[in-house]
């Protein structure tokens, strides 16, 4: 019995010591591994828009330092030398990480991507001077493909291991104990399997048979096959340039608008969310956080107006131009046309990206969001006939034009086909007035760009070929008046 009484005088101060325990260690994984510390407020919308969570780091976000020293560790498997600039991210002085990618500290730091990696555009007006970046526009210099590979091609080395990681994260950051610990048990291995689960996800960009996607240009279709809707891969093959989605409130569904470039979704609403979706790479983990940052994202994109033309314009012969457009171009980019589909058969250019998608992608990838209860209109349930007539708006900065971005210029844009360049350079970003595009010939734009040859699969530069019978007077003072769009 006195035996018995000094036992259960122990049992409660065990009892109290072990919950105590308990209770320490349950706050120190939920600080460490789950703690959501959200982000600091941003000085201006722009700078939300370039650098603000989507809520990526969730499910699709790298480990801080990981994503830190893995060009220091693989430098032979970044497209050019230079780390992380070797994709053609834009990168403000002074900034932490290029402009589209965001950290976000969710019991440790983890680094994500917005639309602000693929919707920020730059030019330079020299090469001796800095670029100039416009929110919202097409980034041209992204090589996003080679993004995606060396990724993975990093986590199928056997050197990504946690005793070579860990060897380069302490020579750059001071963690402690209980940081050290988690990066080498659980955040490295955990990051790896990730990194591998998505190579079967990306096979289509292994093919052979396939050319580069090219500095500026997504399979933006295929990827929500795989991703999205988790389909097997197929033969289809169509990139296209990354689009401009500043003003997005021009788009009226009502009228017949559609949306992307083949008009496979409705309404802007339904393009920003699936694209963020994209992003996500998962459900959202919390879903009125996710619909309040797509409201705040539609209202920036949507009054946010397209960037004026940087350079001088020749008022009197942007005048004589727009007697020319009227006749020869209004009918489909300034009338009930412009943001309605034409047919393939009418425009005449490339159909990779068109076959790419389908009526039953459609339905599916529709199904996938309704099921994570988001509404939207949607993608298009149905057979797609052909491109988007564009809004013209700011169409001096969307070079390469097409699509595809198989023509450098605009005045490349009124040759014959035949006469188009059937090679060039994309990705510099030195801009030529004379004729509204970007350098992309000669030494300087084959250092910084990638070659793109129009006779390979998805990349042909035909059709399109209104107004390449026009007499030179006429085609300079319209390419002047486009200026002013």
């Amino acid at each position: 019995m006195t035996k018995l009484c000094k036992c259960s005088r122990w049992l409660l101060p065990l009892g109290i010591l072990a919950l105590i325990t308990v209770a320490v260690l349950g706050y120190v994984s939920w600080d460490r591994f789950f703690r959501d510390y959200g982000q600091p407020p941003f000085s201006s919308a722009e700078e939300r828009f370039k650098y603000g969570s989507i809520g990526a780091e969730f499910d699709a976000g790298i480990p801080y330092w990981i994503f830190y020293v893995l060009p220091r560790m693989f430098p032979e498997k970044l497209p050019k030398p230079g780390g992380l600039a070797a994709f053609g991210v834009n990168w403000e002085q002074g900034k932490e990480l290029p402009i589209g990618f965001t950290k976000r500290r969710i019991g440790f730091d983890r680094v994500a991507n917005n639309c602000a990696a693929c919707h920020v555009a730059s030019y330079r007006k020299a090469h001796n001077e800095n670029p100039v970046l416009i929110a919202t526009g097409p980034n041209h210099t992204l090589d996003l493909e080679a993004f995606f590979r060396f990724l993975v091609d990093c986590a199928k080395d056997p050197r990504f291991n946690a005793d070579n990681l860990m060897s380069e994260i302490n020579g750059a950051a001071k963690l402690d104990w209980i940081d050290r610990m988690a990066y080498r048990f659980l955040i490295i291995p955990i990051t790896k399997k990730r990194l591998l689960e998505r190579e079967g996800q990306f096979q289509w960009i292994y093919r052979h048979d396939f050319p580069e996607w090219g500095r500026g240009r997504d399979d933006a279709m295929n990827l929500t096959k795989y991703f999205m809707i988790r389909w097997k891969m197929d033969d289809t093959f169509g990139p296209t340039d990354m689009p401009s989605v500043w003003n997005l409130k021009k788009y009226k569904p009502e009228l017949g608008h559609r949306m992307n470039f083949a008009g496979d979704s409705h309404d802007p609403r339904s393009v920003v969310m699936d694209s963020a979706l994209g992003l996500l790479g998962a459900a959202p983990h919390d879903k009125n956080d996710f619909l309040k940052q797509i409201d705040w994202l539609l209202d920036y994109l949507g009054n946010t107006p397209a960037p004026k033309y940087p350079f001088i314009i020749d008022q009197a012969l942007a005048a004589k131009g727009k007697s020319v457009f009227d006749a020869n171009c209004m009918q489909c980019h300034a009338s009930a046309r412009v943001g309605t589909r034409i047919l393939l058969a009418e425009i005449g250019t490339d159909r990779g990206r068109m076959d790419t998608w389908n009526q039953q992608a459609a339905i599916e990838a529709n199904k996938v969001v309704r099921d994570m209860g988001l509404e939207r209109k949607g993608l298009v349930e149905e057979p797609l006939i052909g491109y988007v007539a564009q809004f013209l708006d700011g169409i001096w900065l969307r070079a390469p034009y097409l699509h595809n971005g198989s023509i450098p210029s605009l005045r490349d844009l009124l040759k014959p086909p035949s006469q188009r360049p059937q090679a060039f350079w994309r990705g510099y970003d030195v801009y030529d007035p004379a004729n509204m595009g970007f350098i992309s010939q000669g030494p300087e734009a084959e250092r910084a760009g990638t070659k793109y040859d129009t006779t390979l699969r998805g990349n042909g530069n035909m059709g399109h070929d209104f107004g390449t019978g026009l007499p030179e007077e006429d085609k300079n003072s319209l390419v002047e008046y486009l200026k002013t769009l």
